[in-house]
């Protein structure tokens, strides 16, 4: 069988968004993403994006780019959708923080598993939605290494925030901006958000892209992340109960 040329089938898969300072966001899909997760089984449309330098300025420079940029060692975000999510009324999202240890190990030392695989279920139960996997978001940003340390910390009675505080960082060092800059490219209308963080909430509110309701998704307890989902909300100001957004 012949191969068509590739840039005949990728090209039209890729599209570049400005993004800021010398950068932009190259963005592929959709692919086609089966999913099974015990008796849940659907499929998704995966993307996934990639920030470069505006010397990448066309798709045809950044195929060329890609083998020589070592994305093997680098961390690339995704998203999933389900439903008409371009052109639907009613969407909701869920921006979801890369957890190694809870979303492929199913530690319970937090509640981040949960929470993926259950907001992919409300989407797909809703009939349209986005889940925007965020890869450098590891440990609320301090990445996996030093949320190793982290841990450790935890295991001698220091709590998440102080043994993040510990280690010289911040509670929260995350930013949505990719993610936010990579939603405004699928979809204009506002969405939904599924969360309990606040700061979620306000970086969606400040780019007019939220609904006026959020959905809060709490569960998963257990005896082993009980402590860390009360210093989410003590400390963090994690909602525990649906509000409007004032």
């Amino acid at each position: 069988m012949m191969l068509k040329n590739k840039n005949d089938i990728l090209l039209n898969k890729m599209k570049v968004i400005p993004f800021k300072n010398n950068e932009n966001l190259c963005v592929v899909g959709p692919v086609n993403l089966p999913i099974t997760q015990g008796d849940f089984q659907t499929t998704f449309q995966w993307y996934t994006w990639l920030n470069l330098d505006k010397k990448y300025a066309t798709k045809e420079q950044i195929l060329q780019a890609i083998v020589n940029e070592d994305l093997a060692s680098k961390q690339q975000s995704s998203v999933l959708i389900y439903g008409d999510f371009e052109n639907a009324d009613d969407a909701i999202i869920r921006m979801h923080s890369i957890c190694h240890t809870g979303d492929i190990f199913g530690s319970k030392r937090c509640d981040c598993g949960y929470q993926l695989h259950e907001s992919m279920k409300m989407i797909v139960d809703h009939g349209c939605g986005a889940i925007f996997y965020l890869a450098n978001h590891e440990g609320r940003g301090i990445g996996l290494f030093s949320k190793s340390l982290a841990y450790i910390l935890q295991e001698e009675g220091y709590d998440t925030v102080e043994a993040n505080n510990a280690l010289g960082f911040a509670d929260d060092t995350r930013n949505y901006e990719e993610a936010i800059s990579i939603l405004e490219a699928l979809r204009s209308k506002p969405v939904k958000l599924i969360t309990n963080n606040p700061l979620k909430l306000r970086a969606l509110k400040e780019h007019g892209l939220l609904a006026h309701e959020h959905i809060p998704l709490w569960g998963g307890l257990t005896e082993t992340n009980r402590h860390y989902l009360e210093t989410k909300v003590r400390k963090s100001g994690h909602i525990t109960e649906k509000q409007l957004i004032v």
